[in-house]
């Protein structure tokens, strides 16, 4: 339960900074869930993919 409460309160932090809080995100499974663990590694490429890069990257690219 605290590091649901932490993942929440970081994607605040992040959506406060302009960073979309999309790229932070928590599953829970035990180590029998090999189905379960990979359909999150295809969501959140999906995402990360659907996102693109970091506004923190394309802002130092610019510096």
């Amino acid at each position: 339960m605290r590091a649901k409460r932490w993942v929440r309160y970081t994607k605040g932090l992040l959506k406060e900074i302009g960073i979309e809080p999309e790229r932070l995100e928590m599953f829970n499974m035990s180590s029998s869930m090999a189905t379960a663990f990979a359909e999150a590694v295809e969501e959140m490429t999906r995402r990360a993919k659907e996102l693109g890069p970091s506004p923190l990257k394309r802002k130092k690219e610019a510096a």
